[in-house]
């Protein structure tokens, strides 16, 4: 099992960018192949793909997705933005 997408408005991940940052696609689970195949089809359609740890994160991402939601809910934020990763 898998966890991600989430964290990434729709929008982001048609566009390909947050702003002016690629979109990043957290990913979190055990199965260390099933990451490794689900990052190698997130960068092959030109977006980055970070592994965040175990399904444990799922918990945290979901904090994340949900605070964006909240924040694009009240017009805080473009339903076209969102967080973006710089590494």
């Amino acid at each position: 099992m898998l966890k991600a997408f989430n964290t990434t408005f729709a929008a982001t991940l048609a566009a390909g960018t947050v702003g002016p940052l690629t979109t990043t696609v957290l990913i979190a689970g055990d199965d260390a192949d099933a990451k490794s195949q689900l990052a190698s089809v997130v960068t092959s359609g030109g977006l980055k793909a970070i592994d965040a740890g175990s399904l444990k994160r799922a918990r945290e991402l979901e904090a994340v997705g949900f605070l964006q939601l909240t924040l694009a809910a009240s017009e805080k934020i473009s339903w076209t933005g969102g967080f973006g990763v710089i590494s």
